[in-house]
C-alpha cells in the first residue's frame, strides 16, 4: 500500500443526519465521524474529507462523479466512504467500473443516524469498514452489519433493513 494513512469521504447519508426535536425532520449539519474515531479511540492515521453532505437518494450523476474524482485524486490507496444506504450500490459499481486497480475502498452507511446514541449502527459499520479497509484486497466492497461484500454481489433488502448476497 501506498501509505498507512486511510482516505475518509463523507457524502451524508443517514449516518449524519440530525434530528429536529421542534418539527421532527431529520437534517444535515456537519459529520460526525471525527467524533466517532475519538470515541472509538482510533490511533489509525485518518484522513476525513467532506465531500458532500446529502441524501442518497438525491443523489446525482454529478453527485457520483464527484466521488469518483476524489477516489482517483487521492493518493492514499485504501478510502473509506460514508454514503447513504439507498443508492450506495450504484456508487460502488460506478466507482468499480472506472478499475482503480491500486485501491482498496469501502462504502458504508448506517440505517439509524449516529446522533441517535446506542440505537445508531453507525459506529459498528464505521469500525468494521475500518478492518476491511486494511484487511481486503484491491477492489471496491460495501461493508455494511459486521459483514464485507463486492460491489457486484450485493443488494439492500427493503424489507429487513439489512444488506445481503445477491447469490
Amino acid at each position: 500500500m501506498k501509505d498507512k494513512t486511510i482516505q475518509v469521504f463523507v457524502t451524508g447519508g443517514t449516518f449524519d443526519k440530525e434530528y429536529n426535536f421542534i418539527n421532527g425532520e431529520l437534517f444535515f449539519k456537519d459529520t460526525h465521524l471525527k467524533e466517532m474515531f475519538s470515541r472509538g479511540r482510533s490511533t489509525l492515521d485518518i484522513d476525513v474529507k467532506t465531500l458532500m453532505m446529502i441524501d442518497s437518494l438525491e443523489m446525482t450523476t454529478e453527485d457520483r462523479q464527484i466521488i469518483l474524482h476524489n477516489c482517483k485524486k487521492t493518493s492514499q490507496s485504501r478510502i473509506i466512504i460514508t454514503h447513504g444506504t439507498d443508492t450506495m450500490v450504484s456508487t460502488a459499481k460506478l466507482i468499480a467500473e472506472a478499475e482503480l486497480k491500486d485501491k482498496t475502498i469501502v462504502l458504508t452507511g448506517a440505517m439509524v443516524p449516529y446522533a441517535f446514541g446506542t440505537s445508531s449502527d453507525g459506529f459498528f459499520n464505521l469500525g468494521a469498514a475500518l478492518a476491511f479497509a486494511q484487511a481486503l484486497p484491491r477492489g471496491v466492497y460495501i461493508s455494511m452489519n459486521g459483514r464485507y461484500y463486492n460491489w457486484d454481489n450485493v443488494k439492500k433488502n427493503r424489507q429487513t433493513g439489512y444488506f445481503e448476497s445477491l447469490v
